[in-house]
């Protein structure tokens, strides 16, 4: 199992420092410059996207998921252990520095979300149950390769559904056991990830309207209650906040970190723990983003890059600043979910370990319920056969079982590597395609500044290949079309 670890660990470190990461810098770097900084400049509709009217069929049911709906199924998937331990585990390896990366990675990186979301709502399929997509749609349909569309799915579901649920199985089982003052009996761990092996199955085997039904009641009450736990602990050290601050920025650009003693681990850390949390640029939200049931594609990429916000520059920052605020000796600090912990607890009391296990687990358990999603829009794409799908559920719930038990080490660096594998993938196909995207943001702007609710069908751009649903205004918005006279 170590040789198995090492070479997990050295494939990863190699993967994300050659190519991986200045793939993702650069790429954002150009979808936020051509885009005319998208992510920054059509912020207020991002916020107004969130409340947008569901189209409807003939009969007046909504076409698909809301928006609201299909943002809360990548937030789930997004809001989960990485802005916990994965926050933890930037700032014992890369110091406080790697924080101000995995902000500016949000920043730029809501341009990549964008592209790639919005990517996803303009070669959607349809079928019976609504609306689904994802990379494996747009690498098919817009490159026209169906094996490379294969290819991303099958890396997709092993990278998201089995090995980052593994991980949440792994935290949660954690979480609990360090919760127990003087140590956890031995079946703790296995009767933990039972319980939530159970409490998946129950909600996966309803399919994709229950997951969303779940996600959009929990998602909000987890992260309000993490929020809320976070604000109290920052008030009771507000004297820390501005050295905090300080140190942060000081520490990005000097390369003081603690442990890796260098700038390009400092970036390095940030960026994938930042891209791990918020998952700009790993082609899993798309997954979600084209579920939505919306009257223009953009519409829905400007709603999931507000999505990359709130993941990292709400919910991670809260839990730096957990950390950071109690001043922790990093140098001997462990490193991941436990500095959260103890963070916690330190400045709260006992209990409020208890309250982070339940936290923890709401976030952990959205993120498989999330993650699972994902893995079936791929499945339904590889085949439709009703009894593969049902294996595939079956292979997630044991996913959830396996994970409470194995190394720590060992997932950490497995899902890195596999999603490292699937960003790299996505990085590589966004890059052709992006021109539809700033094609469908020009449409999108100009009927905005003619005072229209913008409505994109395929006759509007000509030569966008492989789109398959946008047929018609009526098929699209669910109302008789508006007036040529109003068009732009």
């Amino acid at each position: 199992m170590n040789a198995l670890e090492d070479w997990v660990v050295t494939s990863t470190d190699t993967l994300w420092t050659w190519l991986v990461l200045p793939l993702v810098i650069v790429l954002a770097l150009y979808f936020t410059v051509r885009s005319g900084v998208v992510q920054v400049r059509l912020l207020p509709r991002m916020l107004k996207g969130l409340t947008d009217r569901t189209p409807t069929d003939a009969e007046g049911r909504p076409q698909s998921l809301s928006a609201f709906q299909a943002f809360t199924v990548s937030a789930a998937s997004r809001v989960g252990i990485g802005n916990i331990a994965g926050v933890g585990t930037a700032i014992a390896v890369g110091g406080p520095g790697a924080v101000a990366w995995m902000w500016l990675m949000a920043i730029f990186g809501a341009a990549t979300a964008f592209v790639e979301s919005t990517l996803a709502q303009l070669y959607k399929h349809r079928d019976a149950d609504g609306f689904r997509g994802g990379p494996a749609y747009y690498v098919q349909r817009g490159l026209g390769s169906r094996w490379l569309g294969v290819v991303l799915a099958v890396v997709l579901i092993v990278a998201a559904p089995f090995a980052v649920t593994m991980l949440q199985s792994f935290t949660i089982a954690e979480t609990v056991t360090d919760s127990f003052p003087s140590g956890a009996p031995g079946w703790v761990a296995p009767a933990v990830a039972i319980v939530v092996a159970v409490l998946t199955g129950a909600v996966i085997l309803g399919g994709a309207h229950r997951i969303a039904l779940v996600t959009e009641t929990v998602v909000p009450a987890m992260a309000l209650l993490y929020l809320g736990l976070g604000i109290v602990i920052v008030v009771l050290h507000v004297d820390a906040i501005g050295p905090v601050v300080q140190a942060i920025l000081e520490d990005a650009v000097s390369g003081r970190a603690v442990a890796g003693g260098a700038l390009g681990t400092v970036i390095l850390t940030g960026v994938q723990r930042g891209m791990f949390s918020n998952e700009a640029g790993f082609g899993t939200a798309p997954n979600a983003a084209a579920s939505a049931a919306t009257t223009h594609p953009v519409k829905q990429g400007l709603v999931q890059s507000l999505g990359v916000y709130f993941d990292t520059l709400f919910v991670c920052s809260i839990t730096a600043f957990i950390i950071l605020v109690t001043r922790p000796d990093l140098e001997t600090a462990e490193p991941g979910v436990a500095m959260t912990h103890d963070a916690v607890v330190g400045s709260l009391g006992t209990w409020a370990g208890a309250l982070l296990s339940l936290i923890v687990f709401l976030l952990a358990f959205s993120t498989i319920l999330g993650l699972n999603f994902y893995g079936e829009s791929n499945i339904e794409y590889i085949t439709e056969r009703r009894s593969v799908l049902m294996g595939y559920r079956g292979a997630v719930v044991a996913a959830v079982l396996v994970g409470g038990l194995v190394s720590a080490t060992l997932v950490w660096s497995l899902a890195d590597l596999l999603l490292g594998v699937l960003a790299l993938l996505n990085l590589l196909a966004l890059a052709p395609l992006s021109r539809h995207v700033f094609a469908l943001l020009k449409d999108y702007t100009a009927q905005h500044r003619a005072g229209r609710d913008p409505v994109y069908t395929r006759d509007r751009i000509p030569g966008i290949p492989g789109v398959e649903v946008w047929e018609d205004e009526r098929s699209v918005t669910g109302l008789p079309p508006q007036d040529d006279a109003t068009r732009p």
